[in-house]
């Protein structure tokens, strides 16, 4: 696997041996890296080193992975977080993308797999795409570079991922897309874990369409969803 040029990670990690050796093995990848040991020094971190990837562990004293993504979301900072979590539960998902993650590995993993979960958020906080997308859904506006959600004057602010799939269904409206390519497309790749996450966010989706019927998104069970409008 070829180096990688200009990304730069910030790892957010209490056990210090496992920090250098994750340190270690993304430096000599070609990744920039500066690390912290809990949440507040991460936050410290994300002001001072402005990193392209936040990657946290969740468990951690003085300040968790959870709250100091939550701190990010709130200063207006949308920097990708790729969590790292030994839990797996669907609430643990949920509270994270919840949260304003992006991302999550689950412990152990593959070093490999780490790097290629990192350079995907960092392609994506790099995305050069031109083009303002301006959609319309029954009564709502949505906009896609700036994620917001318009129903009658009144604005919603969408999470990044739940931005990316609404866009992508968008763009495919009226056609069955399958959960396999809008997993490889939002997520970077279509593995079971990461369909549990994208079946949240199509539930948190349609809540916020819920004011108008006329826009459903349609799951077709083994196959993915159509965005009807």
């Amino acid at each position: 696997m070829g180096n990688v040029e200009k990304i730069s990670v910030l790892l957010v990690e209490d056990e210090h041996m496992l920090a250098e050796i994750l340190a270690d093995t993304l430096g000599d990848r070609g990744f920039e890296v500066t690390v912290a040991y809990d949440g507040r020094e991460g936050l410290d971190a994300v002001h001072r080193a402005r990193p392209d990837v936040v990657v946290t562990d969740i468990m951690m004293p003085r300040m968790d992975g959870y709250t100091l993504v939550r701190h990010l979301r709130e200063e207006g900072c949308d920097v990708p977080v790729l969590f790292l979590t030994a839990r797996s539960e669907t609430e643990d998902v949920v509270r994270g993308f919840e949260t304003g993650g992006n991302d999550f590995l689950r412990k152990p993993f593959a070093l490999d797999e780490l790097i290629v979960r990192v350079k995907a958020l960092a392609g994506r906080s790099h995305d050069s795409r031109p083009v303002q997308e301006l959609f319309t859904l029954g009564r709502y506006e949505f906009d896609a570079e700036r994620r917001t959600l318009t129903l009658d004057g009144r604005v919603s602010v969408l999470s990044g991922r739940e931005a990316e799939v609404l866009a992508y269904l968008c763009r495919h409206a009226g056609e069955t897309v399958s959960s396999s390519a809008l997993l490889r497309e939002v997520w970077g790749d279509d593995s079971f874990f990461n369909l549990r996450s994208l079946n949240v966010f199509v539930s948190r989706l349609r809540h916020r369409l819920a004011d108008d019927p006329s826009v459903e998104i349609v799951s077709l069970r083994g196959v993915g969803y159509k965005l009807r409008c």
